[in-house]
């Protein structure tokens, strides 16, 4: 093995080289920066931050921002390091960002993969059509969809609950029956054909068989659906207006608007960020090399 190594040439030095060098450090540094200013910002004293704005450090170091964003803190307490002794619930937050999260995507992968089959796996008259038609879809602002939604939530009495949370995105998603679309086109036909020769339905053929040669992509896709779900704001800001549905994101911006000093609990509010950041942090890191992997061989296919 030390041979080999050994005769490996060494690559030589280039200012191109060195130039790429510098700029993924560069690119790693504004990256990672602000996840360490918020932890930093976290980890002090809410009092004396004014006293050292600047300082790479925590100011006065103190778990208490982890405290009162987790409703730990005694009022007093909460006071004394510059909160507003106002209780964060982060455990029903972080439930109803759960059940929010995952009925989102539980809906959405199911019902952009029984789609994407439909015009990729079936023939039927006007499928290319009515696909181009969704393709259309990609170019419509997610914004102009807000009003007729809220107005269709209001309507059907689901104001303040999970389901109209959930019902307005869960069953269309143009972008990811294109994706899974795009990799179910290019799935062996041989083995649906035997199927369907022993008299397999096509409903068995999508379970048992598509799927599961399908599983990297529907894992991808579940896995991006759940993150932009989780981070979502101004959805659940419309259709919530007391606690029982609340996800953890908007609960963060209550939060803030809870102290009544001049300046917010900054502490506070970035011990309560961390927390509801940290499950995407550990998605990205855990299968963050799969999503890279399937869209890559998604857009090769």
């Amino acid at each position: 093995m030390s041979t080999v190594t050994a005769g490996r040439p060494r690559p030589r030095f280039s200012p191109g080289r060195a130039i790429a060098w510098v700029y993924i450090a560069i690119v790693l540094v504004v990256t990672i920066f602000p996840f360490y200013w918020i932890l930093r910002t976290a980890l002090s004293n809410t009092v004396a931050l004014p006293s050292d704005p600047s300082s790479l450090l925590p100011v006065d170091f103190t778990f208490g921002a982890f405290k009162r964003a987790l409703g730990l803190a005694s009022t007093e307490e909460a006071q004394a390091q510059g909160g507003s002794g106002a209780s964060l619930d982060t455990a029903l937050y972080l439930r109803n960002s759960v059940i929010y999260a995952v009925g989102q995507t539980a809906l959405v992968v199911f019902f952009s993969s029984m789609a994407a089959y439909a015009f990729s796996r079936l023939r039927w008259k006007g499928r290319d059509a009515v696909f181009t038609v969704l393709l259309c879809a990609l170019m419509v602002p997610g914004i102009l969809t807000l009003l007729p939604n809220f107005v269709l939530v209001r309507n059907l009495g689901l104001m303040d609950s999970f389901a109209g949370l959930i019902l307005p995105g869960a069953l269309f998603s143009a972008f990811n029956i294109f994706f899974l679309r795009q990799f179910m086109l290019g799935l062996s036909t041989e083995v649906e054909e035997a199927a369907i020769m022993d008299g397999a339905s096509r409903m068995r053929i999508f379970f048992r068989i598509t799927l599961p040669m399908t599983s990297a992509p529907i894992a991808t896709v579940a896995l991006l659906t759940f993150i932009n779900t989780w981070n979502d704001y101004f959805w659940p800001l419309l259709v919530t207006n007391g606690e029982d549905a609340r996800p953890l994101t908007l609960a963060l911006g209550v939060f803030k608007q809870s102290s009544p000093q001049a300046a917010p609990d900054w502490a506070g509010l970035m011990a309560a960020t961390l927390i509801a950041a940290l499950p995407m942090l550990a998605l990205f890191v855990v299968f963050g090399r799969r999503i890279v992997n399937s869209i890559g061989f998604t857009g090769i296919k």
